[in-house]
């Protein structure tokens, strides 16, 4: 059997590979848009339970897998899950998010951060990327994520989420020194995650830094981009050929950034347009993305239009399909359906 027939789709396109088609999936493909996800919330209200819970997280993991059979089959979890490994506890509340326990605002609660231990702290992500790889097989790829350090740090110090992130902003512009040292032990924490996941069968890694679209260019190369890099350097130098994805909400004036920050893939929003993210980004990154979640609403015609259109302008090598952010709450499931059928059949529409 020849490797191409033994190593998914989605994996060879994530290596830079000629692949056959576009390969697809979807950020937050399994949630709250989905009935049987719902079914299960009632019973299991608590979001780290679901999350925490290996049978659970594998269970809705593999939802939308079974229903529409994506490339790409990402771990059910939350980029806030390693947190409490370093003593800075959380819980999510149902409709308000994210809630830290005890926010983090001085250098004497930055110094009393607790080492960072995986395999320790975090023994259900084995079991979870384990059982995802034995239950994928070699017909989709599993992928792992993580938080990025600024965006970690920006609810570890505003204490949930935020609209203006005034908190945060307060302390990179006022005390810079507590800041850097805190978004320093988180990246240090997060490459030794990322590596952990990889050791448990993760095939892909994405890295979400959801809130770096809110600094200024200036100050993510201040406070982002160094601690981005700081994370995939060191997961280079131990795995160096493993894909890494960056996404950040809001990118259109940092592109060209996060392609210097050492990944291998840019996940780019629907803010900016995929022929001008090709040319900005260069021949050497390869594209995640970037319809607008909101399409999948449309009439089936306008979902079909919309992949054709993003499929030609950035073509059918070094692009990965997807959203340019999460499956929205109330999308139709016949819509998704009709997403992934539409796009690993696109090149018959071109």
């Amino acid at each position: 059997m020849s490797e191409s027939n033994n190593t998914p789709l989605l994996l060879r396109a994530a290596r830079g590979e000629k692949v056959e088609r576009t390969p697809v999936w979807m950020m937050r493909q399994a949630g709250r848009y989905m009935k049987i996800y719902r079914d299960l919330r009632e019973k299991y209200p608590s979001f780290r339970d679901r999350s925490e819970n290996p049978d659970l997280a594998i269970e809705i993991s593999l939802q939308p897998w079974h229903a529409f059979k994506p490339d790409g089959v990402i771990m059910f979890s939350d980029i806030l899950t390693p947190l409490p490994g370093m003593g800075i506890d959380f819980d999510i509340v149902e409709s308000k998010g994210p809630q830290i326990t005890d926010p983090i605002r001085t250098q004497a609660q930055v110094n009393a951060m607790t080492p960072f231990e995986p395999e320790e702290c975090l023994p259900f992500i084995k079991t979870i990327l384990n059982t995802l790889r034995d239950e994928v097989k070699n017909e989709g790829t599993v992928l792992g994520f993580v938080g990025a350090p600024w965006t970690l740090a920006a609810y570890a110090i505003e204490g949930k989420s935020s609209k203006n992130y005034a908190i945060i902003k307060n302390m990179a512009f006022s005390q810079p020194a507590i800041l850097h040292s805190f978004l320093s032990n988180i990246a240090d924490a997060i490459a030794k995650y990322v590596c952990y996941q990889i050791e448990c069968g993760a095939q892909i890694i994405q890295m979400f830094d959801s809130w770096a679209g809110q600094l200024s260019p200036q100050d993510y190369d201040i406070f982002a981009l160094p601690y981005q890099k700081r994370v995939i350097d060191q997961v280079k130098e131990k795995y160096p050929d493993f894909p890494l994805i960056l996404y950040i909400s809001g990118s259109a004036g940092v592109l060209e950034r996060m392609g210097k920050t050492g990944v291998d893939i840019v996940s780019v929003d629907w803010s900016v347009d995929m022929l001008d993210a090709k040319k900005r980004l260069g021949k050497d990154i390869i594209l995640q993305g970037n319809i607008d979640p909101g399409v999948l609403f449309g009439s089936h015609d306008f979902i079909k239009s919309r992949i054709i259109d993003t499929v030609k302008k950035v073509g059918d090598q070094g692009h990965i399909l997807n959203l340019g952010h999460g499956v929205l709450v109330g999308t139709p499931e016949d819509n998704v359906r009709f997403f992934f059928e539409t796009c690993k059949n696109v090149k018959s529409f071109l």
